[in-house]
Formats: structure tokens, C-alpha cells, sequence
């Protein structure tokens, strides 16, 4: 049984997996069948993901069977099929008391704290397991990659008479689209990339924007002559997340999803002339796993678009630098174990 652990930044190697674990009070035995393929994961590969330490099995956007629930099933059954909430928290502190264990003081993420999916056989918290009799491998996979988006767009608290921006069309970008359109409001995306833009307007995107000079400008002739109440930065680019504070609307709210390593700067009589409300957004809440898995099953979000390409496990090593690793074309990877 193979086991692919990102030894440094650009390096990959395939060792052979660890006996089969058992599982402590508490937890499931799962088997991995499929693995998404993450912007976390891309930027641990190039060295430039905060929050990380090497070596690290990669990992935490996955679809599992269920092989031993446990001494604490949750209602699960071996042969189940789950998506992971990769967010392991304490349970403790003042933000898990406070019903946020996205931001547990404590927080370790699967694949990016502690050893992930990219393995055939892990135990987990068997409350971290969420079933569907209906998905497939795949879907489940991607659940966690739509409560990225779900969450911003909570923490945006947005409405039917709001204007939203979505900047970035990458996979969390198109997670955070599919919220957005939920709640009715004005919809822009916002991108350099025309492919991409092109692809969101397969999906039912009235506006885009290619990002560019005279944004505000194009951004304007699409609200009428207002700016976006609402900015949602999913680039992870500090010159973009930086530009967010000139193109959202006086009054406005501004939700950064991506995050790099550094300082983000802007003007501050630029920022209270405005008024704005600037928020970050961190993972997702267990309850929102629950509810995506409800809107896929009913056939209300549909991800099976986004995947562009997949490869095995064993290859990782070598697709992953050669065909994944910053290639423009790579919408959403799935690796199949």
C-alpha cells in the first residue's frame, strides 16, 4: 500500500504506507478512493503555504468508505461513503465554545497540520465523517472544497439586493459562485484569465470582468453606476486582495478567502471614507457539510464540470510537478487511489 509524502517544497516520494492503523475510542477506519487536488496543496508544493512544516502527507479534500466505524459510530456502518471534515479542533476554546471550530485556537487541518489522505488506509474522528447514500466518490471529495465557498458567503452575509464580486474563477472561486447565485443578488466574476471566465459563463454567469485597469470601470456599467456591496477575494494574491478596498461600493463588505505569507497593506482614509467591513473567512462549519451534501444530492450544485484532470496515486510524483503544478489549465485535479 502506497503512501506519497511531500518531503520539501517541489519534491514528492512514494514510500510503502504504514501497517493498517487501528482506530482509537472515537474514530473510524476509512479507506481514500478519491483525493482533490487543493491550492493549499499547490502552494506546499511551491513552498509558499503558511501554517505548514515538512515532510507532510498532502490531503484533505476527500471521499472515503467507511471500514471500521468504531466504538462511537455517528450512525455510520461499514461500506459508507463520507466526505471528510478535514478540521480537527479542540472542542475547548473560546471559538469552538462560541460555535466556530473553523478558527479552534488549536485547529489542525488534515494535510496541512497533521498527515493526510494521500494514503490508502487513516483514522479519523468518526463526527468528521458526513454520509451519502447518493454521491460518489467524487462529489464527496469536492464538499469541502463548496463549504469554502458556502462560508464566505455567510461570512458575507449576503442578500437578494446585494451586487457581488467574486474575484478569482479558480476551484474556490467557483465554489464561492455557486452560493453567491443562490442568494439572487447581482453576480460579477472577475478574472485575468478569459478561459476561465469563459467557463464560469458556461455555468450560468451573466457578468465577468476581465481584471485589468478599468475593472471599476466595467464593474460600474454592471451595477448601473454603483460598485459591489459585496467583494469576495478567493485569489490568494495580495496585489488583488490589496485592490479589493478600491472596488467595493461605500458601505460596502470586503471577505478575503485566500491567504499568503505576509503583510496585507491599504489606505486607510480610502478604507473609512468607505466605510467598509473587511472580513476573513476560515474553513467551513460542520453543519455546512451537512447541508452541500443535501444540495448536490437534490441536484442543485453540480461540481462534475469542474474536474479537468485526475491521475493515480502512485503517479503523483511525477504528474504532479510536470502536468499540475502551475499549469494554467488545471481547473480542479483528482487523484483516484
Amino acid at each position: 500500500m502506497l503512501q506519497i509524502t511531500l518531503d520539501e517544497p517541489g519534491r514528492f516520494s512514494a514510500t510503502t504506507a504504514a501497517p493498517e492503523p487501528h482506530p482509537a475510542p472515537g474514530e473510524a477506519l476509512v479507506r481514500v478512493h478519491r483525493i482533490g487536488v487543493c491550492g493549499t496543496d499547490l502552494h506546499a508544493f511551491a513552498g509558499k503555504q503558511p501554517f505548514f512544516s515538512y515532510p507532510r502527507v498532502l490531503g484533505h479534500e476527500l471521499g472515503v468508505e467507511v471500514i471500521d466505524p468504531g466504538t462511537e459510530s455517528h450512525d455510520l456502518k461499514a461500506g459508507d461513503r463520507c466526505s471528510v471534515e478535514p478540521y480537527l479542533n479542540c472542542g475547548r476554546c473560546i471559538a469552538c465554545r462560541r460555535g466556530k471550530p473553523n478558527c479552534c485556537t488549536e485547529l489542525k487541518v488534515l494535510g496541512v497540520h497533521v498527515d493526510g489522505g494521500m494514503r490508502p488506509l487513516l483514522t479519523l474522528p468518526a463526527r468528521k465523517l458526513h454520509h451519502s447514500a447518493k454521491l460518489d466518490y467524487e462529489q464527496l471529495a469536492l464538499v469541502e472544497t463548496l463549504g469554502i465557498g458556502a462560508h464566505a458567503v455567510e461570512r458575507a452575509e449576503a442578500k437578494k439586493a446585494d451586487y457581488i464580486l467574486v474575484i478569482g474563477a479558480g476551484p474556490i472561486g467557483l465554489s464561492v459562485i455557486q452560493f453567491a447565485a443562490v442568494t439572487g443578488a447581482t453576480l460579477a466574476v472577475m478574472d485575468l484569465s478569459e478561459p476561465r471566465l469563459a467557463f464560469c459563463r458556461q455555468l450560468g454567469v451573466k457578468h465577468t470582468v476581465a481584471a485589468g485597469p478599468d475593472a471599476a470601470a466595467q464593474l460600474k456599467a454592471v451595477g448601473n453606476g454603483d460598485l459591489p456591496t459585496i467583494v469576495i477575494d478567493a485569489t490568494g494574491n495580495p496585489k488583488s486582495m490589496a485592490g479589493t478596498f478600491d472596488l467595493a461600493a461605500h458601505g460596502g463588505r470586503i471577505v478575503l478567502v485566500g491567504l499568503f505569507q505576509g503583510d496585507l497593506t491599504f489606505n486607510d482614509p480610502n478604507f473609512h471614507r468607505r466605510e467598509l467591513t473587511v472580513c476573513a473567512s476560515r474553513n467551513a462549519l460542520p453543519g455546512t457539510f451537512r447541508d452541500i451534501i443535501a444540495l448536490v444530492e437534490a441536484g442543485k450544485v453540480d461540481t462534475r464540470p469542474w474536474t479537468t484532470h485526475r491521475f493515480k496515486l502512485g503517479d503523483t510524483p511525477t504528474v504532479f510537478p510536470k502536468d499540475i503544478a502551475g499549469n494554467p489549465a488545471v481547473l480542479k485535479a483528482m487523484i483516484e487511489v
